[in-house]
């Protein structure tokens, strides 16, 4: 081999060591792109997140809470309405009992 030829030889090996080299950066810094602005979009997007997932757990409470009051407000309707229906039976029980006393009452003048 002489000296051209070690020559042509060695800067083929450098050439190649050096893109290599430049590949395997370019490769690492593609999988792990995580850079001083990324890392404060990133607190900022784990903030949001922290603050939208408290939004949702009281909007949850918020709505267990009304149910329950919207169903003890239904018992109590519910109550209410039977009580008034009970009532609504004696008086249309004690106005039958009064027209016949009525009816009877007449039937004998």
């Amino acid at each position: 081999m002489n000296r051209t030829q070690l020559i042509i030889a060695t800067a083929i090996v450098l050439l190649a060591a050096f893109a290599l080299g430049w590949f395997t950066y370019w490769l690492l810094h593609r999988f792990t792109r995580v850079a001083g602005v990324d890392i404060a979009e990133m607190d900022l997007l784990a903030q949001a997140l922290h603050e939208a997932e408290e939004t949702r757990d009281q909007a949850i409470l918020y709505l267990e809470q009304r149910e329950a009051e919207l169903m003890d407000q239904i018992a109590q309707t519910e109550a209410e309405l039977t009580a008034t229906l009970e009532s609504l039976q004696d008086a249309r029980s004690e106005v039958d009992d009064l027209s016949g006393y009525i009816a009877r009452i007449k039937a004998k003048t």
